[in-house]
């Protein structure tokens, strides 16, 4: 089993496509090997691009990598990631998690890239482990494996297992494997040529979302709503956050979102619904309690008031989006 001091040691690496994967975090990752290799005036590092049958996989805006060779017909790789994008859930077939599975039993480096870590929980490759998701899915991935300790970092490394968010992360994550080898100089001088200000530790938080020209105090509030929104928060705690009091918060809610702070907090947990409905196959009733309300008729009425259909109506339309655009599973 890899342990952090083994990551030095990696040399190829295998990158499994799944239908609709992150194009940037994919990319992202390659490039960080590729710029190693570039620096070292050698090829240090060797990496595929993978699906199953070997067919090019399109990414999220439509484009596919090439060459993408078939998963099936190469040798192991010291470290293989699953690289994941919108709609996760559709594209981790059950050939997928049987593939998975077999390489998980090789004990073999594995990870995954963006939403690529929902294949890899839902194949039982995570129970024990720490890991990253991309925050849109990480409610979700905490509600269906609570088994498994889900962080909000950038990305972890656990072990023989290696998780990242999407965008930058995947870059940064893999510096770690060239740091391991050839020290913190090579990190930046590769920071350097992609222009970039900073190395980021995994162990940051995925950022918060808050809108341009937000007040500091405002930020502090905003992060806490985020981060704790499925728990009974009382406005005084919201205010203690922010470190204001709780008139001087509500001033500065209407000034910069034009609500007031209790009305953005159940805003953010229909939104946290929202993406359970699409996102899990948790009842309605659960995915009302798991959102901090306390009666399904509470939920039922908030949620059509804000998004003008009922979270029953949300789930029919989402389960017939799907299906209206599945396509074949991948080959066994």
């Amino acid at each position: 089993m890899a342990a952090l001091h083994d990551l030095g040691s990696f040399r190829r690496f295998g990158f499994l496509t799944l239908a609709g994967y992150s194009m940037i975090a994919v990319s992202n990752a390659i490039e960080a090997l590729r710029m190693a290799n570039r620096l070292a005036e050698e090829d240090v590092y060797e990496w595929s691009v993978l699906s199953l049958d070997g067919t090019p996989v399109a990414s999220s805006n439509g484009l596919s990598l090439m060459p993408t060779q078939s998963a099936k017909s190469i040798e192991p790789f010291d470290a293989l990631f699953v690289c994941g994008g919108v709609d996760v859930r559709r594209a981790t077939s059950a050939p997928v998690l049987s593939w998975l599975r077999q390489q998980g039993r090789r004990n073999i480096a594995m990870g995954a890239l963006c939403t690529g870590t929902f294949a890899l929980a839902e194949a039982g490759l995570l129970r024990g482990y720490r890991c990253a998701i991309h925050w849109e899915n990480l409610s979700a991935l905490q509600e269906e494996f609570p088994e498994i300790d889900i962080t909000d970092d950038l990305f972890v490394i656990d072990r023989n297992r290696l998780t990242c968010t999407g965008g930058l992360a995947p870059l940064h994550m893999m510096l770690r494997l060239v740091e391991a080898r050839f020290g913190a100089m090579r990190v930046r001088e590769i920071l350097s040529q992609f222009l970039l200000d900073r190395d980021r530790a995994g162990n940051e938080r995925q950022p918060v979302p808050t809108p341009p020209g937000t007040p500091e105090a405002m930020a502090r509030a905003l992060d806490l709503i985020e981060r704790e929104n499925e728990r009974a928060l009382r406005i005084e705690e919201i205010a203690a956050a922010a470190r204001l009091s709780v008139r001087q918060l509500e001033r500065l809610f209407r000034r910069h979102l034009g609500v007031t702070p209790a009305a953005y907090l159940v805003g953010v947990r229909l939104e946290r619904a929202r993406r359970l409905l699409r996102q899990t196959a948790m009842s309605v009733t659960d995915i009302g309690v798991a959102c901090g309300f306390v009666s399904s008729s509470h939920f039922s009425s908030a949620y059509r008031s804000r998004f003008g259909r009922p979270p029953r109506e949300e789930r029919r339309q989402g389960a017939a989006a799907s299906s209206s655009t599945r396509t074949m599973d991948l080959p066994a």
